[in-house]
């Protein structure tokens, strides 16, 4: 029962649906981890700046990135070392060390995502309806994280590949009705990939330059007919007025989790408000006030969408009759509770 901390860290991390059995894991771990017996986790919650309960959020989004950091820019062995050790000293150097390594991963993501970006919108590859883009030396560390904002971006399924001499070592992320594992089997048993596989919704693959453009005409001929009738989509779970959007009603919805894979947070649909104001704040994230005719006020944030169109609607739109559709979260700080909407698309009411 002691170990259930790291059960729900292994859970959430690797992306498991969060129902049945899993579920009752990882509810059960995050009990176990709000004791902070791991020293592991302890000192990576400290360097992360988590003051309150962890929830399956902090596992997969503060928690896991820095144990993962090691492995894709670091040193693979530093989460295991992290986690098993019952030295407070070690905990916290390792712990430290993750935390530079993770905002190294950080910087490296955001300068082959920049290009990978130029690459797109430069070339014909932006007409097409499947994304891939190849890079010199691009770190193999972070090419599927590059590869899903890729997809997230374009609304389609982006594969980056990072050449070193006559190789590359490729990954890519679907969208719902895209296989790509399947895709990418079937790539390599006709001989267009030294290797290849996965699922429907992420693979890895190995391609030589020489056969890269066959490559990609191989995906797009595949891939494209099921395109054609797919359209991106936004599930919302209920409608709501701003006045609704309180601490109480939120704490009632935390009932419902552990989110995650199989359990999605809910989404909400915020109807007929106006953005009061909106700024630009981090790296590339928009904040916003929205405000109901009746007066009422609530925080909104987007994330890494300042150059997205999505970031630009906010921006441009004040005042405009808005429908808002995301998430809710109950922000913890300086001991207060604060809601918070986290905005996944708007459109005009």
């Amino acid at each position: 029962m002691h170990l259930l901390d790291l059960v729900a860290l292994g859970t959430v991390c690797d992306v498991m649906p969060l129902t049945g059995l899993n579920r009752a894991f990882v509810a059960q771990g995050l009990k176990i981890a709000r004791w902070r017996q791991n020293l592991g986790l302890t000192a990576l919650a400290d360097v992360a700046g988590l003051k309150e309960a962890p929830t399956a959020y902090h596992l997969g989004f503060m928690i896991g990135p820095r144990v993962n950091a090691g492995g894709r820019v670091g040193e693979a062995s530093l989460g295991a070392r992290l986690l098993s050790t019952d030295d407070e000293t070690e905990a916290r150097t390792i712990a430290q060390r993750l935390d530079v390594l993770n905002r190294e991963r950080q910087q490296i993501e955001a300068a082959v995502l920049e290009e990978a970006i130029n690459l797109v919108e430069t070339t014909d590859i932006q007409t097409k309806p499947i994304l891939l883009v190849k890079g010199e030396g691009w770190h193999p560390g972070v090419i599927g994280i590059v590869a899903s904002r890729l997809k997230e971006r374009y609304a389609r399924p982006a594969c980056v590949i990072s050449f070193t001499e006559d190789i590359g070592k490729g990954s890519g992320r679907s969208i719902t009705g895209v296989d790509l594992g399947t895709a990418m089997h079937a790539a390599c048993h006709q001989g267009f990939l030294v290797h290849g596989g996965g699922h429907a919704m992420a693979a890895g693959f190995t391609v030589t330059r020489a056969l890269y453009e066959a490559f990609y005409d191989f995906l797009l001929q595949r891939l494209s007919e099921n395109m054609k009738d797919i359209l991106p989509t936004l599930d919302l779970d209920a409608s709501l007025t701003l006045k609704g959007i309180t601490t109480s009603f939120l704490q009632s919805l935390s009932c419902l989790e552990p989110f995650g894979a199989g359990n999605p947070t809910p989404k909400f649909m915020v109807q007929n408000v106006r953005i009061s104001y909106a700024e630009v704040f981090g790296n590339d994230h928009v904040r916003c006030t929205l405000l109901s005719e009746d007066g009422t006020r609530q925080k909104a944030i987007a994330f890494r969408v300042a150059q997205h169109p999505l970031g630009q609607a906010i921006l441009k739109l004040k005042n405009h009759l808005l429908h808002v559709a995301g998430t809710l979260r109950l922000d913890t700080w300086g001991g207060h509770h604060e809601a918070v909407v986290y905005i996944e698309d708007i459109m005009e009411a």
